[in-house]
C-alpha cells in the first residue's frame, strides 16, 4: 500500500496495490495491520456505511464532537467524487484548512480522516457509491456540520458539479466561525 500525506499531514491518501489482467482486478481493500502501520497507531473501526448519490449531490461537511468523535476511512466503489477534509480542531495550526482528493472506482484511492476533521464530498460522475468505515458509532446528538460554501474555507469544489444538490440540514449548516468544533 502506498501512503501519501496530504497538505494536512494527519489526513492520508492510501493507495492499495491493484492486481489486474483481462479477467478484472483484485486488491486488498482493508488490512488492519497495514492500516495501523500507515497511520502509526491502532485504529478500531466499529461501523461501515454505504451511500449512493447522483451527480452534483454534495454531502457534508459533517463531523461528531467528543466523546463521540469519528475517524473515517473513505472510498468510492462506483463512480467518482471530490472528497474534502476540513480541520475543525481550534487548537490545531491547520484549523480551518482543507484538503481535497479525487476518489474513484478507477483509482481505488482511500482517504483517512482522523477524529477532528469535518468530511464532505461532491459526486462528479453520473452517480457514485461511497463506502466508509468509522471509528465511532453514529450519534445524532453529537453530529455537527459546517457550510460547504463558507468563504473562510474557500473550498475549490469542481465547477462542473455546481451548483450542488444539498439536504436541508446541509443547506442550513453554520459557518465555521459559528460552529461548535473541537477545542
Amino acid at each position: 500500500m502506498k501512503v501519501t500525506p496530504t497538505a494536512i499531514p494527519e489526513v492520508l491518501i492510501l493507495e492499495p496495490r491493484v492486481f489486474g489482467d483481462e479477467r478484472g482486478f483484485f486488491f486488498e481493500s482493508f488490512n488492519q495491520k497495514a492500516f495501523d502501520e500507515a497511520v502509526g497507531a491502532h485504529v478500531e473501526f466499529v461501523q461501515d456505511n454505504h451511500s449512493r448519490s447522483a451527480r452534483g449531490v454534495l454531502r457534508g461537511l459533517h463531523y461528531q464532537l467528543p466523546p463521540h468523535a469519528q475517524g473515517k476511512l473513505v472510498r468510492v466503489v462506483r463512480g467518482s467524487v471530490f472528497d474534502v477534509a476540513v480541520d475543525v480542531r481550534r487548537s490545531s495550526p491547520s484549523f480551518g484548512q482543507w484538503v481535497g482528493v479525487g476518489l474513484s472506482e478507477a483509482n481505488h484511492r482511500q482517504l483517512w480522516l482522523p477524529p477532528g476533521f469535518a468530511h464532505g464530498f461532491i459526486v462528479t460522475s453520473d452517480s457514485a457509491d461511497f463506502l466508509y468505515k468509522t471509528t465511532g458509532f453514529y450519534e445524532p446528538h453529537a453530529e455537527r456540520s459546517v457550510r460547504w460554501d463558507d468563504p473562510r474555507l474557500a473550498i475549490a469544489w469542481p465547477e462542473a458539479a455546481l451548483p450542488p444538490t444539498l439536504s436541508g440540514k446541509d443547506a442550513a449548516a453554520p459557518l465555521l466561525d459559528q460552529a461548535e468544533t473541537f477545542a
